[in-house]
């Protein structure tokens, strides 16, 4: 299967179960409900040693260095095996652990389906945990894929200069 979508518009996060900032469960979130500028989205499991090694540092780090800067960021804990253990409660969780105050989402197969897949991983063609998506301010997917380098996306970011 091949992976990513970079270049297409980015679909709206669909059947992605929301909780707020502060952890209160919320409304289905739009990508612009994020902001007009570049949005990232990040895909984890709670499970996932990788997302917690890797993944989750890279997202806090663009967190604490571009949320004021006008970038937008949600993470969405895809849920493809281990429900048992990748569960809503989870989400809270990891937003305090890693002192987060972005909208988390959680994102499972549709109940009594023989799909495993979870509708937003194949909307955005995701290869798994961890994943990130970088949505351009036009909407367009810019970036796709497991490791994203933090220090270079900033730099790309900010203005000449600066």
């Amino acid at each position: 299967m091949e992976t990513g979508i970079v270049g297409l518009p980015a679909p709206r996060p669909e059947n992605v179960r929301w909780i707020d900032e502060h952890g209160d469960e919320r409304s289905p979130l739009t990508l612009a409900e994020l902001g007009q500028g570049f949005c990232v989205l990040y895909f984890f499991q709670d499970w996932c040693a990788g997302c917690h090694a890797q993944g989750f540092p890279t997202f806090v780090t663009l967190a604490k260095e571009l949320r004021d800067k006008g970038v937008g960021f949600a993470a969405i804990q895809t849920v493809f095996e281990g429900s048992d253990v990748n569960s809503f409660d989870r989400l809270r969780e990891n937003q305090r652990r890693y002192r987060l105050c972005v909208p988390f989402g959680h994102a499972a197969a549709e109940p009594n389906s023989t799909d495993t897949v979870p509708a937003v991983m194949k909307a955005y063609r995701s290869g798994g945990t961890p994943w990130f998506v970088v949505i351009a301010p036009d909407g367009r997917v810019v970036y796709d894929g497991f490791e994203l380098d933090a220090e270079s996306f900033i730099q790309k970011l900010e203005p000449p200069g600066a």
